[in-house]
């Protein structure tokens, strides 16, 4: 997932604008992936233009996306 994160952050740095949505991708409990592009904080801004609202983080976890069970998607 870093990886498919880390090639469309390049894609929007070159300049392409339909680019891998993978902001959208939290743990189990809703928590944000610390080893996304620009950590945490970049994703949380990225899900909050989109208007989720982020917990902050607790002790070592990282900061969580509130009611994120509403908005899951069965595959």
């Amino acid at each position: 997932m870093r990886i498919a994160a880390e090639a469309a952050e390049e894609d929007a740095q070159d300049g392409i604008a339909d680019i891998t949505p993978y902001w959208r991708v939290v743990n189990k409990e809703g928590c944000l992936k610390p080893k996304f592009p620009g950590g945490p904080q970049a994703q949380a801004a990225r899900l909050e233009k989109e208007g989720h609202t982020i917990t902050p983080e607790e002790g070592k976890k990282p900061p969580k996306v509130e009611d994120f069970g509403k908005y899951l998607v069965n595959l």
